[in-house]
């Protein structure tokens, strides 16, 4: 069935494809399809409206009477245009019912000069839901210095806002409507973070707020950070107290949002860490910090009946976190490392069902355990030299050999088939591979973040495509094992058919192959790099080294030996080597989906692992691998039937 998709070395369709959706998946960051930039820049100028009636309208109604027409008009104004934007089928909301039912309940309350309460509550709920529709926002892996960025509020913002952002600044008297007072409690508890970025970057139509859009995103953000913390400086560290918000959730909603959404104790909680986001930053870099709270959320919405939302954070728990660390902890304990997998693979089982709760505070008991372990071992994210060294050995000789092997065999097959020039097409495959992989890391650290999920998915697609296509090529080498099955396809075939189109499907091939593999790479050493001081980058850069080396001595060795091998021993040889990479491959991939939950895990009843050949004990990636072994044998039956068939 394979063949009728895939002619012999035609792969353009699927690897033109596969290539857009590499480039494209690995830009994605929480959702899905991603909205074009224009369409999330409008997005978040609606959000940002909603945002700035919660804030404002207490300054223009008061227990149902206007106190200030001109602010009143206003907050009628954006209401009005709220509903404008949604109603419209032309717009970036294309008539979304649910937010034109929301927009319009805002404005008909604001016509009806509301409760403040209500006010803020409907634009909170609108605000969320224009939230919701867009990808996952860009957040700063770091802010700026404190003094940095009060140069920076005095140089830009203190003539109308104040020097210490009280709204009074020498600009400020001259001013309608007056600038904001930062150090208000009230509205700032009705401000979120994202807020004041988009007001800084965009500026607010009809008051003096000014676009800052010159400015470098880091600026921008700390800008933003700085001024959401005047109003929150006299705040106390709670005591006793699990500090478990998020960053993404300290910068989409404001703190009267999320202290609704917490106990009550949390009050101070929230307000501290407006007041100190540097711990969330710091928090940020932890990968085994990101686990354990993740992990503790998805209980709570375990407990909430939240089962969905649950497993999706554990996905998190381990993919955005426990993952990062796996090389690392390793290298100092395999068991526990094998057992903290299985352990939170399970415990993501648990956390989407509505019963077996004595199971699953068994299992969060256990995981948290080991998380604490886990931190002892690796001693606060440094690790040893000869730790690091082996390990980023290690990362290198494994992602690479795969991709390696892949695109030595298609240099061969060329080489064998007399078509030399046609290596520049390979040549070029894996040379964009390894530049795509460095852009999208420069992408994740400055402009995007690509979440774990999506990361796997992406992997877990490549790997899936790359399987498929190196088994359809073994199959095809197979059936040209004997010399004189292979003179004549020459003759007949070869020049014909490896024309333009399909060399640049061995290039799209070779570029799936190494840029799955040039990512996973990429995102490894960057977690080893967090666990290293500055002193040990260089046994870092030995152990990457002297595994670019053994890499290339390999190739070498590779290269020479296959071409001096007889045309029939050759097409035999790597007929084999390519099934057994579309085994280990298709392997990977169930792991890859598995671990993103787009795919079920049913593990055997007996756990065993064996990562380099792709080999979980899961029904799922067993199935999957036995069905490439199955494709191929049934393959090489009938072509020993059809030999036997044509000697008689």
């Amino acid at each position: 069935m394979l063949a009728r998709w895939i002619t012999p070395f035609n792969f353009r369709n699927i690897a033109i494809k596969a290539t857009l959706f590499l480039i494209t998946s690995s830009f994605l960051t929480g959702y899905s399809t991603a909205s074009p930039v224009e369409d999330t820049a409008k997005l978040r100028q609606l959000a940002q409206l909603a945002e700035y009636i919660g804030v404002d309208y207490s300054a223009a109604v008061d227990m149902g009477q206007v106190v200030n027409a001109g602010e009143y008009q206003e907050m009628v104004e954006f209401s009005d245009l709220l509903v404008n934007r949604s109603v419209s089928k032309q717009g970036v909301l294309k008539g979304n019912k649910a937010i034109a039912n929301q927009a319009l309940k805002l404005q008909q309350a604001i016509q009806n000069k509301g409760n403040v309460s209500d006010i803020q509550k409907l634009s909170a709920d609108l605000r969320d839901s224009l939230l919701k529709l867009m990808p996952q926002l860009s957040f700063p892996q770091q802010l700026l210095p404190e003094t940095e960025v009060n140069t920076l509020f005095q140089e830009n913002c203190s003539a109308c806002h104040g020097i210490s952002g009280q709204g009074n600044g020498p600009l400020a008297a001259q001013l309608e409507p007056q600038p904001t007072d930062f150090t208000n409690k009230e509205r700032a508890s009705n401000r979120s973070i994202l807020g004041l970025f988009d007001a800084i970057t965009n500026g607010i139509d009809e008051t003096a707020m000014p676009s800052f859009a010159q400015m470098a995103e880091q600026q921008r953000w700390s800008l933003a950070f700085y001024a959401g913390k005047l109003a929150f400086l006299s705040s106390q560290k709670p005591t006793g107290e699990d500090l478990t918000l998020s960053l993404q959730e300290m910068i989409n909603h404001n703190p009267a949002q999320l202290i609704a959404k917490a106990p009550s104790e949390s009050n101070l909680a929230v307000e501290w860490l407006r007041a100190n986001p540097e711990r969330l930053f710091v928090e940020q870099q932890n990968p085994l910090a990101i686990t354990r709270k993740q992990l503790k959320l998805a209980f709570e919405e375990n407990r909430k009946e939240n089962y969905s939302e649950a497993a999706n954070l554990a996905v998190s728990a381990y993919l955005d976190g426990f993952e990062l660390v796996e090389n690392s902890l390793e290298a100092h304990d395999t068991e526990l490392r094998k057992s903290m997998e299985a352990n939170m693979m399970n415990l993501r089982q648990l956390l989407s069902h509505s019963q077996k709760s004595d199971e699953l505070d068994e299992a969060m008991t256990t995981i948290l355990h080991q998380l604490d372990e886990a931190e002892r071992l690796l001693d606060g994210s440094v690790l040893s030299g000869g730790t690091l060294f082996t390990a980023s050995l290690i990362i290198l000789l494994r992602e690479g050999l795969e991709a390696l092997l892949v695109v030595i065999a298609l240099m061969t097959v060329l080489v064998k088939t007399e078509r030399k020039d046609a290596l520049k097409y390979v040549h070029l495959g894996w040379i964009s591979a390894l530049i795509a992989g460095g852009a999208t890391w420069v992408a994740a650290q400055s402009l995007i973040t690509i979440s774990g999920a999506n990361r796997e998915v992406m992997e877990g697609v490549a790997a899936l495509l790359a399987a498929l296509v190196l088994l359809y090529v073994g199959i095809w080498m197979h059936s040209k094992t004997h010399a004189d099955h292979w003179q004549a396809y020459i003759q007949k075939h070869i020049n014909a058919n490896l024309k333009a189109g399909t060399l640049w499907g061995l290039a799209a091939l070779a570029f799936i192959a190494v840029y799955r593999e040039v990512f996973e790479t990429v995102l490894f050493y960057e977690a080893l790099l967090t666990q290293a001081v500055t002193t040990q980058y260089f046994q870092v850069a030995g152990g990457f080294m002297l595994g670019t080396a053994l890499l290339f001595i390999l190739a070498w060795l590779l290269i020479r030996y296959s071409v001096k091998l007889p045309i029939s021993k050759f097409f035999a040889s790597t007929t084999y080597l390519l099934l057994a990479l579309s085994f280990v491959l298709m392997g990977k991939a169930v792991i890859a989906l598995q671990e993103a939950a787009v795919i079920g895990i049913s593990p055997l009843s007996v756990h065993f692992e064996f990562g380099w050949i792709g080999v979980k004990s899961t029904w799922q990636g067993l199935s999957a691998q036995a069905l490439i072994l199955f494709v191929f044998i049934l393959f090489i039956l009938q072509s020993k039937i059809r030999q036997k068939s044509q000697q008689k």
